[in-house]
């Protein structure tokens, strides 16, 4: 009865109105108050209308002629649901209390599982975009942010102290480059960024526009050396050509 928001309630509350309530657990917590609370209401003549739940059924405005106290039938209905009420809710408590001493967690799940979380998170990282996360494990682009919520600039920017993670750069790729490069062994993030590159034709020849995050593209250059050639394989003037434009490509991305 002297909670402010109830207080703020009354004082809004005009002689004749109606408080509409979803169901009278949103007004109370125990047996106790439901009473007091129609009492009040009454007093102020103000009806209350309860829209869901068992109450919803009831007639609450019922009173005696002569002293203008509910009826008892309804006192009688009102504790009773109220009780049966209040046992549900310590029912559902004592629930959720032995789920937490098990190790689960109430509320919805997650639609990324825990045990995929780390991977979303380290392939974020590594530059996969959130649209492409969202497509390989079939949920939605929200609940990839919310996996990588810790890791997304406008949160990390908040901490002055902590390293900003890299973000995902745009560069064009040789075709050579990208020809030898697929038929490389190569890291999933890196096999990953190629798969998701976008070909753009160039005369006889083509580009790769791939986006990953600078040591992603660091790493695909480190595998690609080979087209300097060796002692075993000799270089391709071509393939050297095209090697060392990304090279230069890359090289810029360095501060």
């Amino acid at each position: 009865m002297e909670r402010p928001k109830f207080g703020e309630l009354l004082a809004y509350a005009r002689p004749g109105g109606t408080v509409h309530i979803s169901e009278m657990f949103r007004l109370v917590r125990g047996t106790g108050h439901i009473l007091d609370v129609l009492d009040v209401l009454h007093r102020d003549q103000v009806a209350l209308r309860i829209h869901d739940g068992a109450f919803s059924a009831m007639d609450l405005t019922a009173r005696h002629p002569r002293t203008g106290e509910l009826l008892s039938t309804v006192k009688f209905m009102v504790q009773t649901l109220a009780a049966a009420g209040e046992l549900q809710r310590e029912l559902t408590y004592d629930g959720l209390r032995a789920a937490e001493d098990k190790g689960n967690k109430g509320g919805r799940r997650p639609a990324v599982p825990a045990d995929k979380s780390d991977a979303v998170r380290t392939a974020y990282l590594e530059g996969r975009s959130i649209a492409a996360l969202a497509r390989e494990h079939g949920v939605s682009r929200g609940a990839i942010r919310t996996a990588v919520a810790g890791l997304l600039p406008e949160y990390t920017a908040a901490d002055p102290g902590a390293p900003a993670p890299e973000l995902p750069v745009v560069l064009d790729m040789p075709g050579k480059v990208a020809d030898f490069l697929r038929n490389t062994d190569l890291e999933p993030a890196e096999r990953a960024t190629l798969d998701q590159g976008v070909t753009v034709r160039r005369g006889q020849g083509y580009t790769l526009r791939v986006s990953a995050v600078p040591a992603v593209h660091r790493g695909l250059l480190a595998r690609c050396q080979p087209l300097d050639g060796s002692q075993d394989l000799p270089a391709v003037p071509a393939q050297r050509k095209a090697r060392r434009e990304y090279e230069n490509r890359v090289s810029a991305l360095t501060p």
